[in-house]
């Protein structure tokens, strides 16, 4: 039984690598292309280090707002390509840690996000674009609402005033209304 599994991992490995090798010069340029750091990656690397962020939240349009505080750690990872945003705070009187990847598809020509916390068991998937004039990242997607189990759009908005301070802002649509649910400022430590 072992040897058949090696036999056929080899096999699949031999296939693979001969599809590669026989890739013409042209289609190799475009791998090359698709995993180089360029400039979206070297722009995200400006955020590496750590960071204070003042968190403002909203449940519901025209509810009162929470407020928070946390740190955060921005940091390159995966050779440069993806930049990591962790974050570690206290959320409605609970603990709460939060991870994003961030990158830049090079073939797309988009900006690709998602995120984790610890206060549910959903991922967020997003996609967006550069705004060189407002030096924002506008991202949408969807995430789970808990309340009914179906997708809710969401969008984020991160940006980027200087090195050392960005604005991140997250809009919720419920009911076919977009409010905003959440302003983190974060400055530099």
């Amino acid at each position: 039984m072992k040897k058949n599994k090696f036999t056929l991992v080899l096999m699949a490995v031999i296939l693979i690598s001969g599809k590669c090798l026989a890739q013409s010069q042209e289609d190799m340029k475009k791998y090359e292309e698709y995993m180089a750091v360029g400039p979206m990656q070297q722009m995200m690397a400006k955020s590496v280090g750590v960071w204070n962020a003042n968190i403002t939240m909203w449940t519901n349009p025209g509810a009162d707002p929470m407020s928070s505080t946390e740190e955060v750690t921005y940091a390159m990872i995966m050779g440069g390509r993806y930049l990591q945003y962790t974050s570690k705070g206290q959320m409605y009187g609970m603990p709460f840690e939060g991870v994003s990847t961030t990158g830049y598809d090079n073939s797309k020509k988009i900006f690709v996000s998602s995120w984790i916390d610890n206060m549910g068991t959903g991922m967020i998937f997003m996609q967006g674009n550069w705004d060189q004039a407002t030096k924002t990242i506008s991202l949408s997607g969807a995430t789970t609402d808990p309340l009914t189990g179906k997708d809710m759009p969401i969008r984020e908005t991160v940006q980027m005033t200087d090195d050392n301070h960005q604005t991140i802002t997250m809009y919720f649509t419920v009911s076919g209304k977009e409010f905003k649910a959440l302003e983190i400022k974060c400055t530099r430590k």
